[in-house]
Parts: structure tokens; sequence; C-alpha cells
């Protein structure tokens, strides 16, 4: 089966199974898994993708481990996904019985949005759907999308991903807050530079900014106090409930046992919502639950 592109200077055909190999090969990661996922032969797999970047004359592939999408590949790799979805929803219209998968919805979320109000929104998405989640930070679900791994994302990216529609979700706020009594230790004459520089702050990872971004605005040099990386969502808060260390944390997630530390001060990240500019009514379903479920939490 192929399927086209129409610019307005050529016409494209694309082999639908070359298309599936490539997908199948960056959401695999090898070429092996690529193959026993699609039924066929490595070398089957191989010989696809490199007839497909003989049509094209480019590269798609970085042969790495796991192995990459390259720009060009990435295009293509959405094309496929998108083929997919479109085929999968068709044949959910046409038939009245399914394989038992249901309809398959990859989507990247922020860790934070998915301990809080994210989950709700799929609930009332409605049922009969499976959903793939990706959790990264908010930057990192845009990229996720840009390489089709999703077919939407939560991400603080307002540029849209090319073929992609952008809405905005609100603004999720954090503030500084820690337990009462590593506050009453650690902050004995309230938020000062020499207290935000020796107390120990809890950070989501190595690319976690929400705290340097408040460090920032309390001294002209940078601060770098002792760091705890807890990379989970609601193990970051226990850890900030347990008094590991003080952290930013979203109003989604504070309870009675957190004292705010500085009531005066918020970071607050503004997240959209980009989904692939697809004729999918299920796409749709779960683009308005996320919508709805946002406009109930966030800013």
């Amino acid at each position: 089966m192929f399927f086209g592109i129409i610019n307005y200077a050529y016409y494209v055909e694309f082999d639908q199974a070359q298309l599936a190999a490539l997908g199948a090969a960056v959401s695999a990661g090898t070429l092996e898994a690529a193959a026993r996922r699609l039924h066929v032969t490595p070398s089957a797999v191989s010989q696809r993708i490199k007839a497909l970047e003989t049509q094209v004359g480019r590269v798609l592939l970085i042969r790495s481990k796991p192995v990459r999408a390259t720009a060009s590949g990435q295009v293509l790799v959405r094309l496929a996904l998108q083929m997919q979805a479109v085929a999968q929803e068709a044949t959910a219209e046409l038939t009245d019985e399914h394989d038992g998968q249901g309809l398959r919805i990859p989507l990247a979320v922020n860790a934070d949005s998915l301990a809080t109000w994210f989950l709700p929104a799929l609930v009332d998405a409605g049922p009969g759907l499976f959903f793939d989640l990706h959790c990264s930070d908010e930057q990192g679900t845009a990229e996720l999308l840009r390489e089709g791994a999703v077919m939407a994302a939560v991400t603080a990216a307002a540029r849209p991903v090319p073929g992609c529609a952008v809405h905005r979700l609100g603004r999720m706020r954090y503030r500084p807050r820690a337990r009462a009594a590593f506050a009453a230790q650690w902050f004995p004459d309230g938020v000062t530079p020499a207290a935000l520089a020796r107390a120990p702050v809890v950070c989501f990872d190595q690319r976690d900014q929400l705290q340097d971004t408040y460090l920032r605005r309390h001294n002209r040099k940078p601060l770098n106090p002792p760091r705890h990386h807890v990379p989970a969502s609601t193990e970051f808060a226990t850890a900030i409930r347990l008094g590991l260390g003080w952290g930013m944390v979203p109003d989604l997630q504070t309870g009675e046992e957190l004292v705010e530390l500085d009531p005066n001060s918020k970071v607050d990240v503004l997240l959209h919502w980009q989904q692939w500019r697809l004729p999918s009514p299920t796409l749709e379903l779960v683009s308005a639950a996320v919508t709805r479920a946002a406009a109930n939490a966030l800013r």
C-alpha cells in the first residue's frame, strides 16, 4: 500500500511497509525488536528502511543503540504513526469487533501534571481508549512529540511542533515549601541568601531549574546549596514532607504539613497542549477532556 504527500511542486508516494519499518525501529529501539513487532526478519526491516532512504535521498535512521531518527526521519516517523492511527480508528468504526486492544493513544506529560490533574482527564475521555504515557519534563515532552513518539503532549513549549496545533492550558504555580521543623532549623531568621546557600534543597533531577529560578531572585551571585535529586513527582513532595530539604512544590500537591518559606514568592510554569493536526475524533475527544481538566486545575 502506498501513501502520498502532495506539495505544490511534486507528489511523493511512500510505501506503507517501509514507513512502518522506520516507525517500528525508532519506537522499539533496535531493528531486531522492530522485526519481532512486524513479524518479519531484521534483514527485511533494514532493507525497507534503506529503500525509503534511497527514495528520499536522505539518511533517516542513525544506527546507534538505541537507533534514532534523523530530523528527516522524524518527519516520516510522524507520518507512519499518523497513518497507523487513522487506519486503527477507521477499522474501529467499520467493525463491531475489535482485537481486544482498543484504540491506543501515545501521550507525553510532565511528571507534576501526571501526579495531579492529568489522569482524571483520561478517565473523563471515556471507555475504549488505551493510553501509552511517556513522562518527561515540560521541555522534553515537546521533543517526544517532535520525534513522533506521541500524538499529543502537555508541554511548556508555546511554539508549535511541526504538524501540530497548540492550545494554552494554564499555569502550574510553584512555591518554596518545607516541613515546619526544617524551616525552623534552617531559616530561623527567614529566607536570607546566607540561609539559602546552606539549607539542603530537593530537586527533581539534574535538569530541574525551578529551585534555581527561585534562588536567582534572592541573590545576584549564584547560590549552590547541597542538593538531593528525587526524580519522581510524588516522592519529590514526600521527601520535602519528611524534612529532607526544601523545594518548589506545586499548589496542587501542598498539604498542612508543609509551610511556605516565602509567602510572597512563586514560580509559574505555563503549560500548553500540543497535538497532531490529524482528523481524528478520538484525539479530539482526548483533547477536550484534557482542556476541561486543565481549566479546573490550573490558573
